[in-house]
Parts: structure tokens; sequence; C-alpha cells
């Protein structure tokens, strides 16, 4: 699922809750990546608004992330 701004990092989250936790780490994980390269891509540019929709999108599944990990013993 591509993730090009905040609308589709929140419906991306949305439909990822219904995968088992450690599931839902390896996508954000991934989508975390493919946000950070897209991040160095318009650091390079120049472009802030690029800059800026990237790292709030990161800032989102930053938070999921947190919020998974704060709810889920993934060791069990």
């Amino acid at each position: 699922m591509p993730i090009d701004n905040e609308q589709q990092t929140q419906t991306a989250i949305d439909a990822w809750r219904a995968e088992p936790p450690r599931a839902q780490l390896r996508l954000l994980d991934e989508a975390s990546d493919s946000l950070e390269m897209s991040l160095m891509y318009y650091e390079q540019k120049g472009s802030t608004l690029g800059m800026a929709r990237a790292a709030r999108c990161l800032a989102l599944l930053q938070a999921r992330r947190a919020e998974l990990e704060a709810t889920t013993t993934l060791g069990s």
C-alpha cells in the first residue's frame, strides 16, 4: 500500500490493525523505511513541503508503533 500523505498513512494503519501485532510491526517498519527514503529524496531536492509531509507520516507510524508496543507483549 503506497503512502504519500497523512490520510493514506492513517488508512494503512487502520487496515493493519486487523493483523497480528508482529505483522503490524513489520508493516510499520516497511512503511517507515520507505518514508525515510522519501524524506531523503525530498531533502536532496530541497522540497520543504515534501520533507514536512514525509515527517508527519513518519510521526503517525511511530506513534502507532509506540502504541502497539505499549499494549502488547510480543514475547508471548
